[in-house]
């Protein structure tokens, strides 16, 4: 293990005693009309946890809530055991759309570096953020492509190069909005295999609408519709989705098994 995985992991256990995420009746509006409604929730250290539910049914809302993107109109959000204004530096964010132009000319270990200005400002780059991005790019396995050009690269790797942005900021919770959504099973298994790899040092929650694929990797299940209820993956049925979020979660299995159905 390097120094900075070191570092990296003891500020992870510090934070065992208290909940990464905590909710606290919370409810939230856009101009008036309700998206989340008294909600109260937990994320304990070392979870690996998915949310789902339907289109239009919170999730984003949930996530932006949780990192301080959003402001609830009532009750109280807890990032770290403070405020997420204050403790989002500590969190790392995987947004649905990739905000970085493929057309522009900006290599791979530049993009990686953009998530070092989330830890602290500065004119130009020291030695130990440059470490910190190649450390990342190992994480990810793309450090041998650190010098190409960030929009040569395919949909999965671009994808592991913001995983790797995230990650280079040494945050102790990584947040994910649909990751895979726009990529072909195989590279969903290959990311999923990675976020299980990073999930035996940092809490995860990802926003998925494939609970089927990723049951195997996750431990804990927020369902979103408007309410917010959080169940163990092994409680978690077919039925249950189907009646609570309609079909919008695709339930069938992708493994290597068959296409059997939760």
């Amino acid at each position: 293990m390097t120094a900075l995985h070191e570092n990296f992991d003891t500020a992870t256990t510090a934070q065992t005693k208290q909940p990464i995420v905590r909710f606290n009746g919370v409810s939230f509006a856009y101009n008036g009309t309700p998206v989340l409604t008294d909600v109260n929730l937990t994320v304990e250290a070392g979870d690996f946890a998915c949310v789902v539910g339907p289109n239009g049914g919170g999730k984003t809302t949930l996530i932006k809530l949780m990192i301080g993107l959003l402001e609830p109109n009532r009750g109280s959000v807890l990032l770290l055991g403070r405020p997420p204004a204050h403790s989002r530096v500590r969190a790392g964010y995987v947004p649905q759309q990739c905000d970085c132009d493929p057309a522009f000319p900006i290599k791979v270990r530049d993009v990686v570096l953009m998530g070092r200005l989330r830890a602290a400002f500065r004119p130009r780059y020291s030695k130990d953020d440059k470490a910190a991005a190649d450390e990342a790019l190992r994480d990810v396995e793309l450090y041998p492509l650190r010098n190409r050009l960030f929009g040569e690269l395919s949909g999965g790797e671009r994808q592991r190069v913001l995983i790797a942005r995230a990650l280079a900021a040494w945050p102790e919770i990584l947040i994910l909005d649909e990751p895979t959504a726009h990529v072909d099973i195989a590279v969903q298994k290959d990311l999923h295999d990675l976020l299980r790899d990073l999930n035996r040092r940092i809490t995860i929650v990802l926003i998925t609408h494939d609970l089927g694929f990723v049951s195997s990797y996750v431990n804990q299940v927020i369902c979103v519709n408007r309410s917010v209820v959080k169940h163990p993956t092994s409680r978690i049925t077919g039925e249950i989705i189907a009646e609570m979020y309609g079909t919008d979660v695709r339930m069938v299995r992708h493994d290597h098994g068959g296409g059997g159905h939760l």
